[in-house]
C-alpha cells in the first residue's frame, strides 16, 4: 500500500512540471563567461517540442543548436556546433531568468550563462 501511495504522489507530482515546461519558450538575451573568463553575449531561442522536451538555439558568435528539458526549477541543454558537444545546467529564477553552468565535452573548464527573458 506504501508502494501506491508513492506511485500516486509521484505522478501528481510530475503533472505540474509538463505544463510548467512551456513557461520557458521564448527569446532571451545571452550573458555568459568563457573557460577563459572572457565574457560573451547574444540571443537564445526556446521553443516547447513536446510535454516534457524543448529546442534551444544560441546566437553568440556560433550558433549553437541542442534539445532541452526542465524539471522543476532547473533547466538542462545538451547542444552542439559542428563536432563539439556540450552540456548546461541553468536554475530558473523566480523573474524567470536562468542561471547556468556548461561545458563542453573533453574539454577541462565550466563556463557560466545567464539567460534573461526578452
Amino acid at each position: 500500500m506504501k508502494l501506491r501511495r508513492w506511485g500516486v504522489a509521484a505522478l501528481l507530482v510530475s503533472l505540474p512540471l509538463a505544463a510548467a515546461a512551456q513557461d520557458v519558450s521564448g527569446r532571451y538575451t545571452v550573458e555568459g563567461r568563457n573557460f577563459d573568463g572572457s565574457r560573451y553575449r547574444g540571443k537564445a531561442t526556446i521553443a516547447v517540442t513536446s510535454k516534457n522536451t524543448c529546442r534551444i538555439e544560441w546566437n553568440v558568435g556560433t550558433v549553437w543548436k541542442g534539445i532541452c528539458m526542465r524539471n522543476g526549477t532547473y533547466f538542462a541543454a545538451s547542444y552542439y556546433a559542428g563536432q563539439a558537444v556540450g552540456l548546461i545546467i541553468y536554475e530558473i529564477r523566480p523573474d524567470g531568468r536562468m542561471e547556468g553552468l556548461w561545458t563542453i565535452a573533453d574539454q577541462d573548464g565550466v563556463g557560466t550563462e545567464s539567460l534573461i527573458p526578452d
